[in-house]
């Protein structure tokens, strides 16, 4: 019991700090975009308004720059949103969103079976982007020519397997993705395992209480 506690104060800790950085990321991410360019959006109108009686061309020329900073600035709430919950997992579910993240990798990848129905948004959430973070390893450090997706059929966990025929080598390190997988999961008492030797194959089993 000692032991489980020093390592759910552990892990929490480090959840806690790892969601604390999450958020000033995604704060510093809509400050240095989408702010900056909503501010420059509300000059360029002004200007423009200005300019719609003793200047209509150029009133008229400003009006297409705001338009296309209007059109950038949405791109990058897009990609804000994308990192915190791809639209894809929010329309379709967890199952739907890693078939079609698997579909533009550029190897084939093979998915048996499902998740549990009706998961908490949480735990899919985690879940993809676990997935998806052992699926880039694959193709940025693998040099696998396959990969697997597996869940495990149990209706209390999600536990899904991901696996390639690559080099092996992977290792949760901090500064390294697999350890911020490991910082997320955490939150939701899940766990990352990875069996990786020198030369291959690697498998890293995710596993998340429903």
């Amino acid at each position: 019991m000692v032991a489980r506690v020093d390592t759910l104060t552990r892990t929490r800790r480090g959840a806690v700090e790892s969601q604390a950085a999450e958020l000033k990321r995604v704060e510093r991410d809509l400050h240095d975009g989408a702010q900056a360019r909503l501010v420059s959006l509300g000059l360029t109108l002004g200007m423009a308004q200005d300019l719609i009686h003793r200047d209509p061309d150029a009133a008229a020329e400003m009006l297409g720059e705001a338009r296309s900073t209007a059109g950038s600035a949405l791109e990058d709430l897009r990609t804000v949103m994308h990192s915190i919950q791809p639209p894809v997992l929010a329309d379709r579910g967890l199952a739907d969103a890693v078939r079609a993240l698997a579909l533009d990798l550029p190897l084939p990848v093979t998915i048996t079976g499902d998740p549990p129905p009706d998961i908490p948004v949480a735990v899919q959430t985690a879940g993809y982007f676990a997935i998806a973070e052992c699926l880039a390893n694959t193709v940025k450090h693998g040099q696998a020519t396959t990969a697997s997706v597996t869940y495990v059929t149990d209706p209390q966990v999600l536990r899904v397997e991901v696996g390639d025929n690559g080099v092996g080598g992977a290792v949760v390190a901090p500064g390294r993705g697999l350890h911020g997988i490991v910082q997320r999961l955490a939150i939701l008492d899940g766990q990352l395992d990875v069996d990786s030797p020198a030369g291959g194959p690697t498998r890293v089993t995710i596993t998340v209480l429903v």
